[in-house]
């Protein structure tokens, strides 16, 4: 049965004031096997571990002058893709939900996740046997947006409806190349969300044109993973500094643009919302 914890996580959108986050160095960080199609361009050059350190080190010094608390999890050797916290986990309400990762190469991941929630005292429902990742999982309020992808199916998709009754669930089907939903579609106000059309069908696309005010990202920064922004609440978000379409969008409409580089990072397809977990955001 699910348990509402009387615990401090509390996450119920997107793009409140971020005050607790979990974060893994990219330690171990290399693309050992092609898992996704940003990897398929630089599987030849891999990833240079010292420069994603670096950049790594710069985006946990940006969110701490931003007065967010992170967590460090310990990086494990077998685990190349542990830098993507978001995946592991995720926090709807004031519970922490942990599922089993789909790709074989991740898989493991989650104990990690599970023994540091355990040591530090917070409480988790552990979805056994779900593949359900943290990168197709956005909340707004009382609706909450899952992507159908390779990494998130349907199954898990209804046990997580069973689980939260009170919560309208919309799944989201999209073109499964683009990996995660928070790759193509992020919701950054109560009105406004990034979002890159090709992704998705026309049905999926009058859907959120009906719920958002939606600003559209080019091919060429789709591929920057455009819409994989990190909000830090009122009106901050941290991008990525290449992304001159998108930043300038944002700030015309009045958000103050944090740019940051993780272009080393991303290469293994993942940016600034992928690299974090948060457990609070008030």
């Amino acid at each position: 049965m699910f348990v509402d914890h009387n615990t401090v996580n509390y996450c119920m959108n997107e793009y409140n004031i971020l005050k607790k986050v979990i974060v893994c160095e990219p330690q171990y960080m290399e693309i050992r096997e092609v898992i996704n199609e940003t990897q398929k361009q630089y599987k030849n050059e891999n990833i240079d571990r010292e420069l994603a350190m670096q950049q790594h080190k710069q985006f946990i010094e940006q969110l701490e002058d931003l007065d967010v608390k992170v967590y460090q999890l310990p990086a494990r050797a077998k685990f190349p893709e542990q830098v993507f916290t978001r995946d592991i986990g995720f926090t709807i309400g004031k519970t922490v939900f942990v599922a089993e990762m789909a790709n074989h190469l991740r898989q493991g991941e989650d104990k990690v996740l599970k023994s540091w929630l355990e040591e530090a005292e917070v409480p988790f429902y552990d979805l056994t046997m779900a593949h359900i990742e943290g990168g197709d999982v956005l909340i707004d309020r009382k609706s909450i947006y899952i992507g159908v992808s390779s990494r998130t199916d349907e199954k898990s998709i209804v046990q997580l409806q069973n689980l939260l009754p009170h919560f309208e669930i919309i799944a989201l089907p999209f073109n499964n190349k683009f990996l995660h939903l928070d790759c193509v579609f992020n919701i950054i106000s109560e009105t406004e969300a990034l979002f890159f059309p090709e992704a998705f069908a026309k049905e999926e696309i009058d859907l959120l044109h009906s719920r958002y005010d939606l600003i559209e990202i080019n091919d060429c920064e789709q591929f920057t993973l455009g819409t994989n922004v990190l909000s830090i609440g009122r009106k901050k978000i941290i991008s990525l500094t290449g992304n001159k379409g998108v930043n300038n969008q944002l700030r015309t409409r009045g958000y103050e643009v944090i740019e940051v580089d993780m272009s080393e990072i991303i290469k293994s397809g993942g940016s600034f919302r992928c690299c974090t977990m948060p457990l609070v955001r008030e």
